[in-house]
Order: structure tokens, then C-alpha cells, then sequence
């Protein structure tokens, strides 16, 4: 089993920033890749961002490339995201996730944190 522990969500204006992080906990060693995803109210949860949890390349959804950053510090066993020029359509629920096992969709992550939010206001 993973723990997935996410912080630094909140409340902030439109072309702000924030940076979110998530703190691995347990069979870490078993991770491949690491994700996050977010989830705004009556919308489905939509993929954001993952990197191989050995590092290389990151995937960005469209809506967020160029504004947002993940990186991961294998060291702490942490994953973050840099969040700039936020708009109001990045209200949601941001959710970090854990893959371990490969061969299968790629954004069918196998943990899941419990989810911080972040409002962005006009």
C-alpha cells in the first residue's frame, strides 16, 4: 500500500500562484508514476499531470501546460505542483495519485490522497 497526503490548497486571486505538495508514505518503492488530478464541482475528475517517479518526462493536460509545473524530490518522497496564472477554471479538488503497475490506461492510478482544494477567485 501507498499514503498519499496532499497540502496547499487554498484560496487565491486569478494570476496568482500556488504550489501543492504530496508526501508518499509506505511501499513507495513500488511506484512508477505520480499524478494529479483534479475534480471541480459537477464536472468528472480530469487528469493535470504526471511524471515517472524515477524522473524524465512529465505529461501535462493542454489546459494546464505552460502554467503548471510537477516535479517530484524522490529523496523526501514528495511530489509537487507549481500552479501559475491560475483562473477561476481551476477550481477544484486537487487530488494526488500513485501507479504502480504498468500495461494498464494510463490515467488509471492505483492510490489516491484525499483531495485539497483550491479556489481561484475573479
Amino acid at each position: 500500500q501507498v499514503q498519499l497526503v496532499e497540502s496547499g490548497g487554498g484560496l487565491v486571486q486569478a494570476g496568482g500562484s500556488l504550489r501543492l505538495s504530496c508526501a508518499a508514505s509506505g511501499r513507495t518503492f513500488s511506484v512508477n508514476f505520480m499524478g494529479w488530478f483534479r475534480q471541480a464541482p459537477g464536472k468528472e475528475r480530469e487528469f493535470v499531470a504526471s511524471i515517472r517517479w524515477s524522473g524524465g518526462r512529465a505529461d501535462y493536460a493542454d489546459s494546464v501546460k505552460g502554467r503548471f509545473t510537477i516535479s517530484r524530490d524522490n529523496a523526501k518522497n514528495m511530489v509537487y505542483l507549481q500552479m501559475n496564472s491560475l483562473k477561476p477554471e481551476d477550481t477544484a479538488v486537487y487530488y494526488c495519485a500513485a501507479k504502480s503497475r504498468l500495461f494498464v490506461p494510463a490515467y488509471e492510478y492505483d492510490y489516491w490522497g484525499q483531495g485539497t482544494q483550491v479556489t481561484v477567485s475573479s
